[in-house]
């Protein structure tokens, strides 16, 4: 069985807690009809994110947020929870994004990681990048965006523990 936790806190998390087979889940952050619209308003203005008139019509059968919006929310577990607060150095990027089901007014997401690897830097040996697989979450445990990130950490400095 994997583990299901890290070891430490996220303000004593360093590179090597980030553990291949660790998975985390964490979340839930709801989404409204307003924030939707709100969202799509100002990034994504396509009928079926703005008009929920117009969007039972469309192709999802109503309102739906945008896949922006999706990640947003994904992007405010990540930090609030999986993110280290002393070692972060940020993200080369991502890959491999996919939107599998809409998220709807009302729904509540969570996310799920999957650490993959771990590997440190031969150029700049104070750090390492670690890849994982995330997944959000609907109520239903419904997988509703996927997507591979890579983050890099620092390494722990000697003696810290």
């Amino acid at each position: 069985m994997s583990p299901s936790e890290f070891a430490v806190s996220s303000e004593k998390r360093y590179f090597e807690d980030y553990v291949p087979g660790l998975v985390l889940e964490y979340g839930t952050i709801s989404i409204s009809e307003a924030e939707i619209i709100d969202f799509a308003t100002r990034f994504d203005p396509q009928y079926f994110h703005i008009d929920p008139e117009a969007a039972k019509g469309g192709p999802y059968g109503g309102l739906i947020a945008s896949g922006w919006h999706t990640a947003a929310v994904m992007m405010r577990l990540v930090a609030d929870h999986y993110m280290s607060k002393v070692a972060s150095l940020g993200s080369p990027g991502i890959d491999e994004i996919r939107w599998t089901r809409p998220v709807r007014p009302g729904d509540s997401l969570s996310i799920r990681i999957s650490i993959l690897e771990g590997k440190r830097s031969t150029s700049k040996p104070d750090r390492g990048v670690v890849h994982a697989r995330v997944e959000v979450l609907n109520q239903k445990q419904e997988v509703v965006m996927s997507l591979k990130a890579m983050n890099i950490f620092r390494l722990r400095p000697h003696g810290d523990r």
